[in-house]
């Protein structure tokens, strides 16, 4: 169910506004009864004035007079369409019929005014026009979150003393909308701490954005970020889509050093600069950034700008490894099971006291999310067995399973982990990247383990 105009915003003070319309007094009569309520109101005499504000500017809306000199509106808005250009846009005519109607419909407008219009109407078709954007991006970001499958929904979960700290933590830093700098361990769950900083904001109501910087090419990111105009076909990057909420980028130190210098600018301007357009688009959009390995190593090395760590870390919250926390493991186990099993659609299984002991023993390099990967397949076989943290967990099909060593009992916490992870390692042949996934650490953190045993 949609908000009725009456109870949308009466300012949208970051919407853009394009007016386009041949007649001087209709053009004064919108620009005075728009402009109190929107950030940025130009106009427009005709179809190629306007094309030229549109190379120039990105518009949240486009009210669009149909009989222009020249160029009609109808056409200027196929093109517009045609480019890429989503942005929305309400038809005006003081000669209309069905088939223009139709017409403009087809052609992609959101909404259609007969001249002459009262202030309600026009005031009433600006709000839902912008409304509809929102909409749009939002439907965005969901659809996105969808195919990356944000672990949303997995929550902070732990009782104990150290996670009760980091949640009074978020809920300190969320109150702010200072920039905020995650660091911990792959797998300590950097991103659901920054899902809770942005739900517990003033922002809340806004999109949360995530990203990841190691994912991105460096000739996407920037596009992806910052969007692409010009002679390019048009499209909105993710900090438009973010707009009165949260961009999250994660593993930030593996952003190429041309963005960062751009990053900077951006959060000192509060404007972005889509790749191949000349236009500013201002931005409100809180920056929350993570890593999994110090930054300040990577600044003295020159792989990371020192300015741009100092504006990231105006507040830094490390997120514990799961072995500072232990205790929290029968809790998250519980939460695993009782949350996967019905997307799984599985039974439930049931964890004895020698198992969950066995558990809260193992030093789990990869956190939580080694832990909800052993989860996830013991579900799927139907039973926790513990040897399974031996064998991998597990199996490509071209990687036939070894015996498991046996488990005469509890041992000191840095064999089990580096006999899980040469066993690991064994049943995938050695290849590394396949370890780290099953493990649910990075390439680089199983690396650094191995060569450490080998120095030893």
């Amino acid at each position: 169910m949609t908000d009725t105009p009456a109870t949308l915003p009466d300012r949208w003070p970051l919407a853009s506004l394009l007016i386009v319309d041949d007649e001087p007094g209709m053009r004064h009569f919108l620009h005075k009864t728009l402009a109190p309520r929107a950030g940025q109101v130009l106009e427009a005499g005709s179809a190629e004035e306007a094309e030229v504000l549109l190379q120039r500017h990105r518009f949240d809306l486009v009210i669009l007079d149909i009989s222009l000199p020249g160029k009609n509106g109808i056409a200027l808005l196929k093109e517009l369409r045609e480019q890429g250009n989503h942005c929305e846009v309400v038809l005006i005519t003081a000669f209309a019929d069905l088939d223009t109607a139709i017409e403009a419909l087809r052609a992609g407008a959101g909404d259609f005014l007969l001249k002459p219009f009262r202030v309600t109407q026009v005031l009433s078709a600006f709000k839902q026009g912008l409304e509809r954007a929102r909409l749009k991006r939002e439907n965005w970001v969901l659809k996105r979150a969808l195919s990356q499958r944000t672990p949303a929904a997995d929550g902070l979960v732990g009782s104990s003393i150290v996670v009760r700290g980091l949640q009074a933590a978020l809920q300190r830093v969320a109150a702010v909308d200072s920039t905020a700098l995650l660091t911990g361990e792959s797998g300590t769950g950097k991103e659901l701490a920054a899902l809770a900083l942005h739900r517990l904001s003033p922002r809340a109501a806004a999109p949360f954005v995530p990203v990841n910087c190691a994912t991105l090419s460096p000739l996407q990111i920037e596009g992806e970020l910052f969007g692409r105009g010009g002679a390019e076909p048009q499209r909105d990057g993710l900090f438009v889509y973010a707009q009165g909420g949260t961009l999250f980028l994660d593993e930030v130190d593996e952003m190429p050093a041309p963005i960062q210098a751009t990053l900077l600018r951006v959060l000192e301007s509060r404007c972005i600069r889509p790749v191949g357009s000349q236009q500013e688009i201002p931005v409100d959009v809180r920056i929350v950034a993570a890593t999994n390995r110090p930054l300040l190593p990577e600044v003295e090395a020159g792989r990371f700008r020192k300015d741009l760590y100092y504006r990231l870390q105006v507040v830094e919250i490390k997120l514990p490894a799961l072995r500072a926390h232990k205790e929290d493991i029968p809790e998250l186990v519980a939460h695993f099971i009782d949350r996967l099993a019905p997307i799984l659609g599985v039974e439930t299984i049931e964890v004895t006291a020698e198992e969950m002991g066995f558990l809260r023993q193992y030093d789990w390099p990869g956190n939580v999310r080694e832990l909800r990967n052993l989860i996830e397949r013991s579900l799927i076989v139907g039973a926790l067995n513990v040897s399974a943290l031996y064998q991998g967990l597990a199996r490509t099909q071209d990687a036939p399973a070894r015996a498991a060593p046996a488990v005469s009992g509890p041992t000191d916490l840095q064999t089990l982990e580096k006999r899980h992870i040469l066993a690991v390692l064994d049943s995938v042949d050695g290849d590394k990247t396949r370890a780290a996934q099953l493990l649910g650490i990075s390439r680089r953190t199983l690396e650094r383990r191995v060569a450490d045993w080998a120095e030893g």
